[in-house]
């Protein structure tokens, strides 16, 4: 069981076709890698898009809430076998632009 703790934001970088799909709502999940976080539901990832081939940050952000997390520790179906221990999928709730 985890230990319960206050809910805290992550700032984390997002590359444009991922902010632009998550923006519109069309992307509703986030895969991060879970050994540099500590996600939890209620939990809020503040999305700076980023641009990969200039290497900055466009100014644009986006809030949106983790509303599940599936990781090997926490499997589903076949994540325990299927999903890299050093990362998580995030189920996630648009909550601003």
């Amino acid at each position: 069981m985890v230990a319960p703790r206050a809910s805290i934001e992550h700032r984390v970088k997002s590359w444009p076709h991922l902010f632009e799909a998550t923006q519109s709502g069309r992307k509703t999940h986030d895969m991060r890698r879970s050994t540099d976080r500590d996600y939890r539901v209620g939990d809020t990832l503040r999305l700076q898009e980023y641009d990969p081939i200039k290497q900055v940050y466009t100014g644009r952000e986006l809030s949106v809430e983790i509303t599940y997390v599936t990781s090997s520790e926490f499997p589903c179906a076949l994540s325990g076998a299927g999903l890299n221990p050093e990362y998580c999928i995030l189920s996630v709730r648009k909550i601003s632009d």
